[in-house]
């Protein structure tokens, strides 16, 4: 029996058990669903005060605590089930289908606009020859849909993750560039220019908030890089070359036409296409991404770009040490496989090649020498020291440059162009951006159900490397290219917290059902007399 006057001590959950997942405006009893672009980790930090007297409330006699635990864990379900159907119903109202769908708009306006800036239809298709403004309207209706949808959504026009801000201040930079430009006018288009790349970005890190969105875009890249390999293989094979009848050239213009960026592509593509190979099950699906990276190595090899193949090994490097840790065996059959892969099948040319890094004098072409490559280095260095503020505005570079080419770097490139500062923001995003995807790896390393975020947060780690490597030889600070790949990891480290909360959620029943049966037998044995309980 119970003593008189000893209250009873029922079950209290504590505010620090778990973060939940919530909505702004959303009812209490509202359940995430995993496509839900509404809901968003919320974490509610509590303080040591806070949580010392939920916890002493368990000890105090006079404490206003009427129900016993028992009682509390039969009532809960039921009032959480009688209270989830209304709080829907209200939600459903009060949201209108605008703003619960508008970001589905955004996404397929971000994936219209990255198809048409891969392929470029209308140079492909001399039908669609009249069409080149197409990705400019994809990208205003974009904006014209997102604009609101996310005021409605957030209440501010973006999130403001780290990389978000830094891009910010690299685009103050470059505007405060454009009026100390030597020319004026161009500096003002080559802004503009790369406005468009931030705002796409923008909108890339708002609207891409599930996992399925980030593969669709992954494979619309993938897609793209085995076009462009199978392409410049065939020219390879057949012997159509350009400049001087040494490098291929892209079958697509834009950012695959230059040999080099082609390259730099098939780089940032083989570390995910790899990753994605070690995260699925399927046979099938297995061997195609088998395919695409081998595929997009060979590629890589036929454009005879010396900082491609650098950026390639780096990446490659990179990846397999962190897959090591997992598959030693089969990362180690790999990277036999594919060294001996590059031994067998580089082509002479790219052996002649990477010998003039080391030996200027035996590289025969005139066009994109060793000795320019350092010269123009040399050139971007002084000019970044005599104009370290502002730079000589952006996109002038070659104005002061040799025989009118770009810094080849870029690195050099932002600090001669923009200013020794905006080179350091552009440094910071980068690596803020690899920090970022190393979190994600550390998280899920031991964490079996993550572990398709563990393979892509390494295989997107390993893109960046091979993408720092690359544009140390090319001058591609203000392209798409290194934007849409920190867009992928912040993607991902959303996608991966919102995993986390989902898990979390799925084994809180059980946990707190384990928490009501040993806190209920501690109550019983606090209202049992003291001859009884010995």
């Amino acid at each position: 029996m119970l003593a008189p006057g000893v209250p009873q001590m029922p079950y209290k959950p504590q505010p620090f058990d778990y973060e939940p997942v919530t909505r702004r405006g959303a009812g209490p009893n509202e359940v995430p669903q995993e496509d839900d672009e509404r809901f968003t980790v919320a974490r509610q930090p509590v303080s040591s005060a806070q949580a010392a007297a939920s916890a002493d409330d368990w000890l105090r006699p006079e404490s206003k605590l009427h129900q016993t635990a028992s009682e509390e864990a039969a009532t809960l379900p039921d009032a959480a089930e009688s209270n989830l159907a209304p709080s829907r119903t209200r939600t459903a109202k009060r949201q209108s289908w605008v703003l619960r769908r508008g970001h589905t708009l955004s996404f397929i306006g971000l994936f219209l606009f990255t198809l048409v800036l891969y392929f470029r239809p209308y140079e492909m298709f001399p039908a669609l020859a009249g069409y080149r403004s197409i990705a400019y309207w994809i990208a205003v209706l974009t904006l014209l849909v997102f604009i609101p949808t996310q005021l409605g959504l957030e209440g501010t026009l973006t999130a403001r993750p780290r990389e978000v801000n830094l891009l910010l201040l690299l685009t103050l930079a470059a505007f405060l560039s454009v009026p100390l430009a030597i020319d004026r006018a161009e500096a003002w288009y080559n802004f503009t220019e790369f406005g468009k790349v931030v705002v796409m970005f923008i909108v890339m890190v708002n609207v891409m908030r599930t996992e399925r969105r980030l593969k669709i875009l992954l494979f619309l890249a993938l897609a793209v890089g085995c076009v462009v390999s199978i392409s410049a293989i065939n020219d390879y094979r057949l012997g159509r070359f350009v400049d001087a009848g040494q490098r291929i050239k892209g079958i697509i213009g834009g950012m695959f036409e230059n040999s080099n960026d082609l390259a730099m592509h098939l780089v940032m593509m083989t570390p995910i296409a790899i990753a994605l190979f070690f995260s699925v099950r399927s046979i099938i699906k297995k061997a195609f991404f088998g395919a695409c990276a081998a595929l997009m190595i060979a590629g890589n090899l036929v454009t005879f770009s010396r900082g491609g193949l650098l950026g390639l090994v780096a990446a490659l490097c990179v990846l397999l040490w962190k897959l090591g840790r997992r598959h030693r065996l089969l990362v180690f059959v790999v990277a036999l496989s594919l060294a001996f892969s590059l031994i067998v099948f580089m082509p002479g040319v790219m052996v002649e090649r990477l010998a003039s890094i080391f030996d200027p004098s035996a590289e025969e072409s005139a066009g994109a020498s060793a000795i320019s490559r350092r010269a123009l280095l040399f050139r971007s260095l002084l000019v970044m020291a005599r104009h370290p503020l502002f730079g000589i505005g952006i996109g002038n570079f070659h104005a002061v440059s040799i025989r009118e080419q770009v810094s080849h770097n870029s690195y050099t490139q932002v600090g001669a162009e923009v200013g020794v500062a905006a080179m350091l923001l552009y440094i910071m995003l980068i690596l803020t951006a690899f920090k970022r995807a190393r979190g994600v790896e550390k998280e899920t390393l031991a964490a079996e159900h993550h572990s398709r975020f563990y393979y892509l947060a390494a295989g997107l780690q390993a893109s960046l490397i091979g993408y720092m490597i690359c544009s140390f030889f090319s001058s591609v600070a203000f392209h798409y290219s290194i934007y849409y790949l920190v867009g992928y990891v912040i993607c991902l480290h959303r996608v991966h917290e919102t995993s986390q909360q989902q898990h979390s959620n799925a084994n809180r029943p059980i946990e707190a059902e384990k928490r009501t049966k040993q806190d209920s037998g501690s109550a019983r044995n606090w209202r049992m007399p003291v001859g009884e309980a010995s």
